[in-house]
């Protein structure tokens, strides 16, 4: 696997109701900034988004947020932290985060987030990429995300081979470990659905 120099890392505009979000996306962004690692992201400055720049910079890390021209004023775009590129749309935002990054993390977050992981997982079952996904399950929060992959599976809409597409990890501390060694996938995972 080549080095890592950058992470994309999906999380939420809001902070969400249980405090250990914002413990884990502090932690994560201080050994990304400890790593020299650099942060693509949604570029907001609030909730998820704007904890894990202000750690990442805080710790040495280069940050780059990217955001639709349309989102500036509602996330209030992150200028403060690193550097900030903005797009026409969504569609564009998601293409220069893929573009820029050796890898994803998913946070907890809201349907953007559901909708950038569930799109970087598809493309990476399509063979689009071979970046390593990582879920950080924070409280549970992943769990009926895996409910969700199970039934997919026993309904016969996926092969179980689609479960190494990403890796479900409980602790900051096994997101690194887990980006460095990601699971094979095997070629049914593209077979298989068509």
């Amino acid at each position: 696997m080549p080095k890592i120099r950058s992470l994309c890392v999906f999380c939420g505009s809001r902070q969400g109701s249980n405090p250990a979000y914002e413990l884990a996306a502090r932690k994560l962004g201080k050994l990304m900034g400890e790593k020299g690692i650099n942060l693509i992201y949604g570029g907001g400055s609030i909730g998820i988004m704007g904890i894990i720049a202000e750690a990442v910079a805080a710790s040495g890390g280069g940050v780059t947020g990217i955001m639709p021209k349309f989102l500036m004023d509602l996330e209030i775009g992150n200028t403060a932290v690193g550097s900030l590129k903005l797009t026409d749309n969504m569609h564009a935002r998601k293409n220069l985060m893929y573009e820029l990054s050796d890898g994803f993390i998913s946070l907890p977050g809201g349907i953007g987030t559901l909708d950038e992981t569930f799109e970087v997982i598809s493309w990476k079952q399509l063979r689009l990429h071979d970046k390593p996904i990582v879920l950080l399950d924070c409280e549970d929060y992943w769990h009926e995300f895996e409910s969700l992959v199970k039934k997919i599976i026993l309904s016969e809409f996926a092969h179980d081979s689609v479960r190494a597409l990403y890796t479900l990890v409980k602790d900051p501390n096994e997101v690194f470990p887990a980006i460095e060694n990601p699971p094979q996938v095997s070629e049914e995972v593209l077979t298989s659905h068509i």
